[in-house]
């Protein structure tokens, strides 16, 4: 469980515990998973916009997001606080988040949006899955252009889900990159992030609140 402790210091002890785990996996595993076939590409427009979102740890937000059809790129960092450099190990009032490119002749934003609200559970308001804490609370960031589109989304997704939905719409704040080892982290680790992710229950989890509307 990722807790912070103290004021500026947070302690991942449920990651580092599965990734231990994991750890000891890679080594009695010799035979690689198999490869999923890549998508068709998606034919792109030029266009670029960005809107970011927080949903708990940014290690599975940016994993789910990248794999939306219209999505460019995504970057996980720390937002939402006030310290001039937030750092994994001090990023004290800020959050895990995403900042997400996409392509609006692709995608437009609010239906990017609509897919964010099925990548988490929005009636949690103590942090997402096994990640408890302030840090790993959910929250959709935006910009002035942007609210009206998110605050219709959420209430959409509210109805749909049939609870109130805890996650805020709130004002862009600085968004800083999160370190290097954290961007592409399931990619790069693809067997540590896939026993963090397992162990946390995150899937297990939003079956239980969207059924059969998971990450559609």
């Amino acid at each position: 469980m990722r807790n912070h402790s103290s004021a500026g210091s947070v302690i991942p002890r449920m990651k580092n515990f599965l990734l231990a785990f994991a750890s000891i996996a890679l080594i009695a595993c010799s035979a690689p998973a198999p490869k999923a076939e890549p998508a068709p590409p998606i034919a792109r427009t030029g266009q670029v916009e960005t809107a970011v979102f927080a949903g708990g740890c940014f290690w599975c937000a940016e994993h789910d997001l990248e794999a939306i059809p219209g999505v460019i790129d995504v970057v996980s960092g720390y937002t939402g606080g006030t310290l001039a450099n937030p750092t994994y190990e001090n990023h004290e009032g800020h959050v895990e988040a995403v900042r997400v490119e996409f392509d609006p002749g692709v995608i437009s934003y609010r239906n990017l949006t609509d897919r964010f609200w099925r990548l988490v559970d929005p009636t949690d308001a103590g942090g997402q899955f096994c990640d408890r804490g302030p840090a790993y609370a959910t929250a959709v960031f935006v910009t002035p252009q942007q609210r009206e589109m998110a605050e219709a989304s959420k209430a959409q997704a509210q109805a749909a889900l049939g609870k109130p939905i805890v996650t805020p719409i709130r004002e862009a704040a600085l968004f800083t990159d999160a370190e290097d080892y954290h961007q592409d982290y399931s990619k790069k680790n693809p067997v540590r992030y896939s026993y963090y992710r397992n162990g946390c229950g995150r899937d297990q989890r939003l079956r239980q609140v969207w059924g059969d509307q998971a990450k559609k």
